[in-house]
């Protein structure tokens, strides 16, 4: 795993660094999105929020993970799909919220539908956020 991530850094032309290859090692290990605390809580180091944050940006500017505000005004963070690159993210899936664990899941399989504006509006970005009970909390019912 530790080369993987090496790998990727260095694909995406970022210096490796204990803090990014923690942080992208969470987010592989991860099937959900995180949040900034999430990261913080489980990196088992003391990273501060500021070394936290800038590592976030950092791969968002290099279309590693993508962000997915939520209906509580925060946002988290996924791994994006192989197709987005530095300033071109293409994760136009769906986004879902369980209401009972609180996790968040790309549904990669389910897309926006295309949203068609008036003239003189341009579409920059769309997303969309569904919540509801997620099938592991769902077989728990």
């Amino acid at each position: 795993m530790d080369r993987k991530i090496e790998d990727i850094l260095k694909r995406n032309q970022l210096s490796v660094t204990s803090g990014r290859k923690k942080i992208l090692e969470l987010f592989l290990q991860q099937d959900g999105a995180l949040a900034h605390n999430d990261i913080e809580k489980r990196a088992g180091e003391k990273f501060d929020r500021v070394t936290i944050y800038r590592t976030l940006q950092a791969f968002l500017e290099k279309g590693m993970i993508h962000s997915i505000p939520t209906s509580d005004n925060s946002i988290r963070y996924a791994l994006c799909k192989d197709n987005c690159s530095e300033g071109h993210h293409h994760d136009d899936h769906v986004h879902f919220v369980c209401s009972a664990c609180g996790n968040t899941v790309c549904l990669e399989g389910v897309m926006v539908p295309p949203i068609k504006l008036p003239n003189g509006f341009v579409v920059e970005q769309v997303e969309m956020l569904v919540s509801g009970v997620c099938k592991s909390c769902n077989m728990d019912v």
